[in-house]
């Protein structure tokens, strides 16, 4: 296993030649990571790319920051805030902070960003982030307003993450294209270089808050470089040339933690997979329309075996349409423990006693859904397979094409019901279940500040989804990190590394 390793390292050596090499590790005080996506932009609100959330939460800083321990919304550029009514948002803002380039940051640079990012003009990429929005006032000069379009209580997700403060100054005059050339934030790291495509660089911001809830950083300088291939970035890990890279795959994570050289952490992640079927008859008089139709295909897949054969790590299980930590996931709902004997009989009464055929698509992860296909057919249920790309598998099912998906959703880091349940059965274009009251209900919980109603209503939704079985959710997913062992460094589960948490040991 390591010969094969070390000659997978060597030859993949040979890609990196064109990249200037880095001077790793904890003697140079220097972090240097890899990913292999590009940002198109370094400026946090024209990139949609996770990379770029990790890049922002480096070098900005929102008004609130979620505790990734916790999931509790603390202040971080506010020292306090509160809700006025249902559509107001007050922040008392911490005196004495500076951007990187000296400016104070105020009143006025909230409220400018603030009311830049709600202008639809101005072009933010995830509209979906700020179009929450209506607008912002200075009371004075660290007091500030927010109103909301309609209530929306989980604002304080965005505003912990997804609206970092700019400084007005300086973006009034350079804009997208300046930010994204020479970054000024007021986080824990500055950026010092950009390489667009290729490289950034940050050093410790020694003006950052020191009681502030990110904490003080402590490694002085993080070097990011685009490495594309990832047999590359696990040459540069092996070498010493980086410290730090994420997404192994289960197989490769084996074999570098096999070799000694890095230490592999492997974290559950928000994001869930799921079956979703057609049980409005959006696609036609398909079997599908009949709930006991829906839980005979819940029964008949193994998703514990699936898990612990193929998906692996600290994956579990799901059985509510959200990820179990986001607020007002209810987890008491019913459950469709793998049971083969129960789903022919559900067919047999639904009238398909021998079963019957039907559409079956993925984009990810063949070998889980030719795993599930698998089980299906023990049933007889027989799939007929199209694997499309993420792209095209979306626009189908808008197109109401697919009777029967195999799909994922990350909920994008955000962590309450709002970002999946809510997305995917309000009756927008990617409900396929369009249920009157579970319409009601989500659009209950979305609308009040009351947090004891939203649960109850989430609850009564998500008891009422599991119910009628408009989804089979099927487990969470894991990320696998490969780290230098000089450094110490925490995953988390929303899959945002924070490396101003980062030391060397």
């Amino acid at each position: 296993m390591k010969k094969f390793l070390a000659a997978s390292a060597l030859a993949s050596l040979a890609l990196v030649s064109a990249i200037p090499a880095a001077h790793a590790g904890k003697a140079d005080d220097t972090l240097n990571i890899v990913w292999e996506r590009e940002l198109e932009n370094v400026d946090s609100y024209f990139n949609t790319a996770r990379e770029g959330i990790i890049v922002t939460r480096l070098t900005w800083d929102g008004l609130l920051y979620r505790d990734p321990k916790t999931m509790d919304y603390v202040p971080l550029i506010a020292k306090s805030f509160k809700w006025v009514d249902d559509t107001t948002l007050e922040f008392q803002l911490r005196e004495g902070l500076t951007f990187h380039n000296g400016e104070e940051l105020d009143a006025d640079d909230v409220v400018f960003t603030y009311n830049w990012v709600a202008n639809p003009d101005s072009g933010v990429k995830t509209q979906r982030n700020v179009n929450w929005i209506k607008e912002a006032k200075k009371l004075d000069k660290y007091t500030v307003q927010v109103m909301l379009k309609e209530p929306f209580p989980a604002a304080l997700e965005f505003v912990s993450g997804s609206v970092p403060i700019y400084p007005q100054d300086y973006y009034s005059k350079v804009g997208p294209d300046g930010m994204g050339q020479k970054p000024v934030g007021s986080g824990p790291y500055k950026i010092t270089e950009v390489e667009p495509g290729r490289k950034i660089v940050w050093e410790k911001f020694d003006g950052y808050m020191k009681d502030g809830p990110k904490g003080t950083p402590t490694i002085g300088k993080i070097v990011q470089r685009t490495i594309p291939e990832r047999n590359t970035q696990i040459a540069e890990l092996l070498s010493g040339r980086a410290d730090w890279m994420w997404r192994v795959p289960a197989d490769q994570a084996d074999r570098l933690k096999s070799s000694g050289k890095v230490q592999i952490v492997n974290e559950e992640t928000f994001r869930i997979g799921y079956i979703t079927m057609d049980a409005a008859g959006i696609t036609g008089d398909t079997p599908l329309k009949n709930p006991l139709v829906r839980k005979a295909i819940s029964y008949a897949i193994d998703r514990k075996a699936i898990v612990e054969a193929l998906v692996r790590g600290k994956s579990q299980v799901v059985n509510s349409a959200c990820f179990p930590s986001q607020f007002g996931c209810e987890t008491d709902v019913t459950k469709y423990p793998y049971d083969p004997a129960k789903a022919k009989a559900l067919l047999a009464e639904a009238g398909y006693p021998d079963g019957f055929s039907i559409d079956f698509y993925a984009y990810r992860n063949r070998d889980y859904a030719e795993a599930m296909l698998n089980f299906l057919s023990q049933v007889g249920i027989k799939a007929n397979f199209g694997y499309l790309k993420y792209a095209a598998l979306r626009d189908k099912i808008r197109s109401k094409e697919v009777p029967m998906a195999f799909m994922t959703w990350g909920s994008y880091s955000i962590n309450d019901v709002s970002a999946i349940t809510s997305h995917f059965f309000t009756h927008g274009k990617d409900d396929l279940a369009l249920d009157p009251k579970v319409k009601e209900l989500l659009q209950k919980g979305d609308t009040t500040v009351d947090s004891a109603v939203r649960k109850q209503a989430y609850s009564e939704a998500l008891k009422l989804i599991a119910e009628q079985a408009y989804w089979l959710p099927l487990w969470s997913y894991n990320t696998n990190y490969a780290f230098s062992n000089d450094v110490d460094f925490t995953p988390t589960s929303d899959e945002i590394p924070r490396f101003f948490t980062a030391s060397w040991k």
